[in-house]
């Protein structure tokens, strides 16, 4: 049977844009279909708005810190509509780049829905596409609970595009875009409280980790509350919003933000015309090499959810596009994507970088560890009256010297804990920290310092 292509990709987020740029290269006839913009969430409505925002937030801090270098800050003013049109230029910027990359690839944009007709058939707008092999890349959307009052939230997509920045906030969750928001607008001058029906936010973290953060963002003036949720939400007569919380109280919000999870994004999608199974959460099933039961369907990205150890980060996304083009156009330079000591951060204030096992993980896997942990002033707060504390831990096995983890709480985090994740993919023990020379005087070097064991 004759294709019109080699390659059909439904979704055009980091992991679809990466498969399709890499299958053109190795030579395939390849097309992408995107209803909404280029470049997926991450671009548009996740990590780097998001981004964006959190450095627009930081800035009370460093007119805070000003003073004790010498410096007179007079009356500083914030326009929020200012940061969201300059985010909002950015991010076409970046669309256009997406759009370049593609074209210049040889790749065919068809802008619009895509539904799956049959496993090798794709309509778009009325016109039906067939294609060699399919790869859904359709990423997640924000799930909202089924709560009275629900309609007068928003979820995480729409925060970008707020037309004031609300005097009081309620952020519902306890993940990465809760924390992070409540950062932003707690920053930006917004009143924010962050509601976490569990105990302790961002599980799965390391616990000393997810301690400090809540001391932390604590004294930055966050009104954390935990084991609580929303029950209902009121819009009064003025225009705000009433929430009732589960234990009975009430507080009074201009806007209640929930990131409470996001589901696959299959909408539409005619996956009822394939054979393509679901897991129990409701994630298209793949195996390995991504493929689904479908024999020409695949999936990569968040729409597979945390199969196989993987985890729902955007640089997860591109290498498992990079690993599908491989394995269909170049299978000589195929290699799986290695889900092991994968560096995240969370860009909370102060942020989060961690790599590699926690302490609690360590554990509960039977290794003897020792543990490694240090606490300590930034300089850059040392002469100024702004509060602060940097938290760096590392993970060592006890028989080996191999580190295990690396984590930090503090400024650019993400930043320091990159280099380390080389180190820790190569194999690095304690003694090779240990005999590494720090640069100084940097937060950095303490990563290289720290020699007295945790009791």
């Amino acid at each position: 049977m004759t294709f019109d292509f080699d390659l059909y990709v439904v979704g055009a987020g980091s992991g679809g844009v990466r498969a399709a740029r890499f299958a053109a290269g190795f030579g395939a006839r390849v097309a992408v279909a995107e209803n909404r913009y280029l470049g997926g969430t991450c671009v548009n409505v996740g990590c780097v708005p998001k981004k964006l925002l959190v450095y627009g937030s930081h800035f009370h801090e460093d007119f805070a810190r000003a003073e004790g270098f010498g410096w007179t800050i007079g009356e500083t003013r914030f326009d929020w509509a200012t940061l969201i049109g300059n985010k909002n230029a950015e991010i076409e910027r970046l669309n256009g780049i997406y759009r370049n990359l593609l074209v210049n690839n040889g790749v065919t944009i068809h802008n619009g829905h895509a539904r799956i007709v049959d496993p090798h058939t794709i309509e778009v707008d009325g016109q039906r596409h067939t294609a060699r092999h399919v790869l859904i890349a359709t990423g997640t959307w924000p799930r909202l609970p089924d709560v009275p009052g629900v309609e007068h939230a928003i979820s995480s997509n729409e925060a970008f595009f707020l037309k004031t920045l609300p005097a009081r906030v309620i952020v519902v969750g306890g993940g990465y875009i809760a924390t992070e928001f409540a950062g932003i607008f707690n920053g930006l001058g917004s009143r924010t409280t962050q509601l976490y029906r569990r105990e302790l936010f961002l599980r799965g973290f390391d616990q000393d980790v997810r301690e400090h953060l809540r001391d932390q963002m604590t004294q930055a003036g966050v009104a954390l509350r935990f084991h609580s949720d929303i029950a209902r939400i009121d819009k009064r007569a003025d225009g705000g919003l009433t929430a009732t919380l589960n234990d009975g109280g009430t507080i009074d919000t201009d806007c209640v933000l929930y990131a409470t999870g996001r589901r696959a994004m299959l909408d539409g999608l005619g996956l009822e015309n394939t054979g393509v199974a679901l897991t129990d959460d409701g994630f298209i099933a793949v195996d390995r090499d991504y493929q689904t039961a479908e024999p020409s369907i695949l999936a990569i990205g968040d729409v597979i959810g945390d199969q196989h150890g993987r985890m729902q980060l955007t640089p997860v996304a591109t290498a498992e596009g990079m690993a599908v083009a491989r394995r269909l156009f170049q299978p000589g330079e195929h290699a799986p994507v290695d889900y092991r000591d994968i560096p995240t951060a969370v860009f909370s204030q102060p942020s989060i970088g961690t790599v590699g096992m926690t302490e609690q993980q360590a554990r509960d896997a039977g290794q003897a560890i020792t543990v490694f942990t240090t606490r300590f002033k930034p300089m850059n707060l040392s002469m100024t009256k702004v509060p602060g504390q940097v938290l760096m831990k590392l993970i060592v096995d006890a028989h080996s010297d191999r580190v295990l983890g690396c984590h930090m709480v503090g400024p650019d985090a993400g930043e320091i804990i990159q280099g380390l994740a080389v180190a820790m993919k190569a194999g690095a023990t304690k003694r090779m920290f240990d005999e590494t020379i720090g640069i100084h005087p940097t937060a950095a070097e303490e990563f290289v310092t720290m020699r007295t064991p945790q009791p």
